[in-house]
């Protein structure tokens, strides 16, 4: 992206108040910091008071903006959105067109992708794995994803074949019920957003 492009969307950019990422070339504002083993490339932007750092990497048409931050080995791609206080941490990725705002917190090995949101996705963390609400419809346990029928259909055997002790299931099975009752809650449950 040029400053000219980039002019296109923050018209007040110039080279005194923005700079191109030294690793990858992505637009970073002045106020924002990225730290130097980060990546911000292709047409990302960063901008505000947000934090890029670790091994972070934000690229494609995403923004970081706000007091965001963006941290550990986590990935922002494609045209996701991650802005006001919200943090994107470990090995979590937030790609597509998904918004990630407010207080959100995405971290471990959660994904929150596709559509935006209404209200920021649940992310909930067990003793040994994550239940989050990554899609609508779907729900990601650790790094397996799948419908809510599916999970009631397969949830056993993919416990069985993951050893899975029964008191981490039992677990596990409160965390689903919870997040299945989030999703109906603010109407999520089905696989495609009705408009």
């Amino acid at each position: 992206m040029t400053l000219e492009q980039l002019q296109e969307i923050f018209p007040d950019a110039t080279l005194d108040t923005w700079h191109q990422h030294p690793n990858g070339g992505g637009w970073v504002q002045n106020t924002a910091r990225v730290d130097a083993a980060a990546r911000v490339y292709g047409n990302a932007q960063v901008y505000g008071n947000a934090l890029v750092s670790g091994n972070a990497r934000v690229s494609g048409n995403a923004r970081v903006s706000g007091d965001a931050r963006v941290y550990g080995n986590a990935l922002v791609y494609g045209n996701a959105l991650v802005y006001g206080d919200a943090c994107v941490y470990g090995n979590a990725l937030v790609y597509g067109n998904a918004l990630v705002y407010g207080n959100a917190l995405v971290y471990g090995d959660a994904r929150v992708y596709g559509d935006a949101w209404e209200h920021s996705p649940l992310t909930q963390s067990g003793r040994t794995h994550s239940v989050n609400v990554c899609a609508y419809g779907k729900i990601a346990i650790g790094c397996t994803i799948h419908t809510i029928a599916e999970w009631k259909k397969l949830g056993k055997r993919i416990a069985g074949s993951a050893n899975i002790s029964k008191k981490e299931f039992a677990e596990l099975k409160i965390l689903f019920n919870a997040a299945v009752a989030w999703m109906k809650l603010y109407k999520v449950d089905k696989v495609t957003k009705e408009k």
